[in-house]
């Protein structure tokens, strides 16, 4: 047994930098959690007509509807087994933005075919995504997403391109300076960025067997649909 991680990427999986073969490698297998302390040295926005969306967002912890420089961040990357015994990482970020801290919450599970992750944003899962990785030729790491589907009780359905957007993570290791290195693109087709991040953190590791999953990790609600 594997993280969902490298079963997704295969041999590809070995081309990562080491340091990120661990980070990618927190899971149930490996009774490893990972937490990522660093700064964003910047969160933007695109214009002002995705003010309205981003704040909606926010209300279930999707997107962050501030922008700001320099601002304190934290990844916290632990594995679990969700209420349909699926292997979970949760993958919540956290930005210390002034007066306000604010949550993106996404937690990830594999696919049924092995070939994607899905990615179920917020505290409700209403929102999936399909994401896949790719080891790149200097050991870094690209994660792009593919389609987004919304979910609420019968109701299952395709986000249309003009409202949805693709995701573009990028995420390395700087070996100088001792830090992995994130950059977060969301792109509209048709209005173009409307959000992002870059910046830096250093990454622990716990034991999940002492450490458990701290209380509001998990979502509120758990979407079985892949």
């Amino acid at each position: 047994m594997t993280s969902i991680f490298r079963t997704v990427m295969g041999t590809d999986f070995d081309r990562l930098h080491p340091q990120l073969q661990r980070r990618f490698s927190v899971g149930l297998a490996s009774g490893e959690a990972c937490t990522g302390r660093g700064v964003m040295d910047r969160v933007w926005h695109g214009g002002a007509f995705v003010k309205p969306f981003l704040a909606l967002g926010g209300t279930r912890n999707i997107l962050v509807p501030r922008a700001g420089r320099r601002i304190p961040f934290t990844i916290e990357n632990v594995p679990y087994a969700d209420t349909f015994g699926r292997e979970t990482v949760t993958f919540v970020r956290t930005f210390d933005l002034p007066g306000r801290s604010r949550r993106f919450d996404a937690q990830m599970v594999l696919g049924p075919e092995g070939d994607r992750i899905v990615d179920y944003l917020g505290t409700h899962q209403h929102l999936a995504s399909d994401l896949y990785f790719r080891a790149e030729s200097d050991g870094s790491l690209l994660i792009r997403s593919g389609e987004h589907r919304f979910r609420e009780g019968v109701v299952d359905v395709r986000v249309p391109e003009l409202i949805g957007a693709t995701a573009e993570v990028r995420e390395s290791y700087d070996e100088t300076a001792g830090r992995f290195r994130v950059r977060v693109r969301v792109v509209n087709r048709y209005f173009g960025p409307l959000f992002g991040y870059e910046g830096c953190f250093t990454a622990t590791y716990t034991d999940i067997a002492s450490c458990g999953l701290r209380p509001g990790l998990r979502p509120v609600r758990e979407e079985s649909r892949a």
